[in-house]
């Protein structure tokens, strides 16, 4: 049996769906509620996926997303030490290593460097997992997923397809960011690598094996309307600039908000390939086109 945290989440509930399916047996872990002091003897894998996500608000202090990314984790870890279970599989982010990844693909074996608390807080997790001495038949994953998708998914891809959807042009069109996705249906496929034991214990990169530009997301998006996709071109300075002006006034573009939709970040799996054997059942496009029938299917 599989314990989760986390399953109030996004991932959390796919991961539930997925699993009634299968028909593997699972058991929900309420961390907001209270700590179980141990595990049933018939729990084979602890899944964390419980943690506090970026703060878009800015209202949260350091010190929260550390007790609930990195404490929290440390008392469910020892909780799991102390049980039967054989497997700790703990959902990190590859916002645990880099915030920003400029002219390089991001690998494992990259130098931590995150610059926020929320990868500050996961990356310290990270670390008190990898100290720790396992038991004899115990073993520990850390998967550091990108930005995850999946039909019923919502934030700033739902938001960019509302923009396409009202025929809104899309003004970055001379930014070729490419971006590194991952497919729902991929995190699932390797959790149940993990179950059925194929896949060696460690860290890994959780991406799709194909990245994306902005732009293309827009003519997937627009393809899957039946429309045409509008892309605007405007010269790099003029957009630079009215952003600056958008650090001063009240513009619904600022210097922030246009490193976030022009930045590239490009996440390599190479490392989970390999130790798979075998590619992702789903490519980047058609988990794209995936999730945008699903806001299609929700408005109907």
């Amino acid at each position: 049996m599989l314990a989760i945290s986390g399953t109030s989440g996004f991932v959390g509930g796919y991961v539930v769906n997925y699993l009634r399916g299968t028909g593997l047996r699972y058991l929900s872990l309420n961390l907001r509620e209270a700590l179980p002091s141990q595990l049933p003897d018939d729990v084979d894998s602890v899944l964390h996926l419980a943690g506090k996500a970026h703060d878009l608000k800015k209202v949260a202090g350091a010190e929260d997303y550390f007790e609930i990314n990195t404490e929290l984790t440390k008392r469910l870890f020892e909780v799991f030490i102390n049980s039967k279970a054989k497997t700790f599989i703990y959902v990190s982010s590859v916002k645990a290593v880099a915030d920003f990844v400029t002219n390089k693909e991001l690998v494992e074996s990259d130098a931590p460097n995150p610059r926020t608390p929320y990868g500050e807080s996961k990356l310290a997790a990270e670390v008190f997992l990898q100290s720790q001495i396992l038991p004899q038949g115990k073993q520990l994953y850390i998967l550091r997923p990108c930005m995850i998708h999946g039909p019923g998914n919502k934030g700033n891809f739902n938001l960019l397809y509302q923009v396409v959807k009202k025929g809104i042009p899309w003004p970055l069109g001379s930014f070729e960011n490419r971006r590194s996705f991952l497919s729902v249906d991929n995190f699932c496929f390797v959790l149940d690598q993990i179950l059925m034991q194929r896949l060696v214990p460690g860290t890994y990169n959780l991406a799709d094996t194909e990245s994306l530009s902005t732009n293309d997301l827009v003519k997937l998006i627009a393809s899957e309307l039946h429309t045409n996709a509008k892309i605007l071109h405007v010269h790099k300075g003029l957009i630079k600039g009215i952003a600056c002006l958008g650090d001063l006034l009240p513009f619904p573009l600022n210097s922030e908000r246009l490193e976030k939709l022009t930045e590239n970040y490009v996440v390599s799996n190479h490392k989970l390939l390999a130790a798979l054997g075998q590619p992702l059942p789903v490519n980047a496009e058609l988990g794209m086109r995936k999730t945008i029938r699903s806001f299609i299917k929700t408005e109907l």
